[in-house]
């Protein structure tokens, strides 16, 4: 985004007296922060390399914010505003933009240091779900199709070690055996989905702790809903674990430096049941810690085979970089389980 068309973004507005700088902190999207007579906003542009088919985010918001105006409209729900022509996207040069307010003394975290905050996103994203039980789910077309389908992430995997690099492929075969070594984690995963005590719900899907709004050490609301789509409990519940649980990223490469914090843990349980205990049967209750090692084999596998595919998806600094992830994703994903093999849940 550049002066022009902010300028002319903010046209559309009606915004005056304009002052803006960027935020760095997103990897998406471009973002802004606005202040204008008129108000403060964020002002962001879709990256479409990511979401095809921006109208389809800009159509899911709007449902959600119609649901939640009649249903429940004392939920914050940060939805996109409207220009003077009542447009909620914006599409200049075949690149598409759109606004919401900005919530004054609000802030976010880049990474959980204490169980007090997960168990604050916990709660945020599990009464995001709560708050749509009532909702038709199906209603929502997918931003990114198969975006949580660990069948389609492992069948891209094997693809790769078809038509990948041969090389990298003869010289990591450990790690490769490693992942089929865990292969039973997608039947299992095939089995909970093809139960009828599986449901879809509202699900964000980009569960970490960066999409909550903070105000004075308590979650006021989700944000970044460009993922918000049909889909299970176990991605939300996953990507907490996978995301919160270690204090090092999956950038780190120091293995043993990899661990799970109990407290941690024990904190997305009681966030996200607070809301969702009611709403999950009985049988998925019995996958609660399954969910994490669906997300971490899911996101390991992917990190190989974009490694064996010679870095085509993730951006990379460094060449073993992507088979570092994987490394890392592994070594997380036996912690976890050995961490949760004598978890019972009520």
């Amino acid at each position: 985004m550049d002066n022009q068309i902010i300028l002319e973004i903010a046209d559309k507005y009606g915004w005056s007296n304009i002052e803006y700088n960027f935020i760095s902190s997103g990897l998406i999207n471009n973002t802004a922060k606005i202040t204008a007579k008129q108000g403060s906003f964020i002002l962001q542009q879709i990256n479409t390399g990511v979401f095809a088919t921006p109208s389809t985010i800009d159509n899911n918001i709007q449902l959600l914010k119609q649901f939640v105006q009649i249903n429940n409209p004392d939920y914050l729900f940060t939805n996109t505003i409207e220009t003077k022509q009542k447009e909620t996207l914006i599409c200049i040069n075949n690149n598409y933009y759109r606004a919401f307010n900005f919530i004054e003394n609000s802030y976010t975290i880049e990474s959980v240091t204490h169980e007090s905050e997960a168990y604050e996103a916990a709660t945020a994203f599990a009464n995001f779900t709560n708050v749509f039980s009532n909702f038709n789910s199906d209603s929502l077309q997918d931003t990114i199709p198969h975006f949580h389908n660990l069948e389609l992430r492992f069948s891209q995997f094997e693809k790769a070690l078809k038509i990948g690099n041969q090389q990298k492929i003869k010289e990591h075969r450990i790690i490769i055996d490693e992942i089929y070594s865990v292969e039973n984690i997608c039947k299992k995963y095939n089995a909970l989905l093809g139960s009828k005590e599986c449901k879809k719900r509202v699900t964000h899907h980009d569960t970490k702790i960066s999409n909550v709004l903070f105000k004075q050490n308590k979650a006021i609301c989700v944000i970044d809903l460009d993922t918000v789509m049909s889909g299970y409990f176990i991605s939300d519940v996953g990507d907490m674990f996978r995301t919160y649980l270690s204090p090092v990223t999956e950038e780190e490469t120091n293995l043993d430096a990899i661990c799970i914090r109990k407290e941690v843990l024990e904190a997305i349980y009681q966030g996200y049941m607070d809301y969702m205990h009611q709403h999950l049967s009985k049988y998925e209750k019995q996958f609660f810690y399954f969910a994490g090692e669906v997300m971490i084999y899911m996101q390991a596998i992917r990190f190989i085979t974009d490694f064996l595919m010679n870095d085509i998806y993730y951006k990379t600094s460094y060449y073993h970089q992507n088979l570092n992830r994987a490394k890392n994703q592994l070594t997380l994903l036996k912690a976890f389980q050995s961490a949760t093999n004598n978890c019972h849940l009520p």
